[in-house]
């Protein structure tokens, strides 16, 4: 047995009534890395004493990227935030059509996605990709359901492809979370396939109710085999609550993705 892909997990979904120091922790003892939401809410210097791989990190605090306003606001703090990545060594900054408030609701919600709106986000992405390239890091731009995150602009699976590979630049890459899009789309495989050239990172949970691997409807051994046969060896990051136990739920994610 190999395991062919960079495994991680998403601290702030799992042992939720441990500090924050002591899940990134237990993943880093685990053989996992890291991944975080929201930075202000978490003492840095702790997380810096654990060593820890940081696989990924919310890029912004506020903003969007579809209008003038927004665009500015996502770019003031996405330069904050480069600030405490660099500090944690997170490997990329991840971003959203506009920022998301309490359960995940979309702060700015739109039904329809004009071509104006399409226009701008292009040119605050590529602002982002000036900003990562002064600075040696990486942004994703992460592709989220309608159900869970309604009016979201350029959530959908297809609108990420899109963005980031007309942009096509180095500094930004897909997170390309098939928890979402199994809601939205379905297809996972094809989708996998079809953002390939742009993946930075694989999130993954199973649905219904955002489990680990082995709780619902998704296939993951086939999708992580279809990714290796692909080619595809970069990180796969766990995005979800655990069912029962948090080792039982992560040795499940291993086991998924070990080829």
């Amino acid at each position: 047995m190999t395991e062919g892909f960079q495994l991680a997990a998403c601290a702030e979904m799992l042992w939720q009534d441990r500090p924050i120091a002591w899940r990134a922790a237990k993943l880093h003892e685990m053989g996992f890395g890291v991944g975080l939401w929201n930075w202000p809410a978490w003492d840095i210097d702790a997380l810096e004493r654990t060593g820890a791989d940081f696989t990924i990190m919310n890029g912004y605090l506020e903003g969007r990227l579809a209008d003038d306003e927004g665009a500015d606001m996502l770019l003031k703090s996405a330069l904050e935030t480069v600030q405490i990545g660099k500090r944690l060594g997170v490997d990329r900054l991840n971003l959203h059509g506009t920022g998301l408030g309490d359960g995940g609701i979309p702060i700015w919600q739109h039904d329809v996605t004009t071509g104006a709106m399409w226009l701008k986000a292009r040119d605050t992405l590529n602002r982002v990709c000036d900003l990562a390239e002064s600075h040696d890091v990486v942004f994703t731009l992460e592709n989220l359901n309608q159900l869970d995150h309604p009016g979201c602009p350029f959530g959908s699976t297809a609108d990420v492809l899109a963005l980031v590979s007309q942009i096509d630049r180095p500094q930004l890459r897909i997170n390309l979370d098939l928890y979402h899009t199994q809601i939205g789309e379905g297809d996972l495989i094809r989708w996998c396939e079809k953002c390939l050239p742009w993946i930075g990172e694989v999130q993954v949970a199973d649905n219904p109710g955002r489990f680990e691997p082995g709780t619902g409807e998704v296939n993951y051994k086939a999708v992580a085999e279809a990714l290796h046969r692909m080619g595809y060896a970069g990180p796969v990051a766990l995005e979800a609550f655990a069912k029962g136990e948090e080792e039982a739920a992560l040795e499940a994610f291993r086991a998924a993705f070990t080829l």
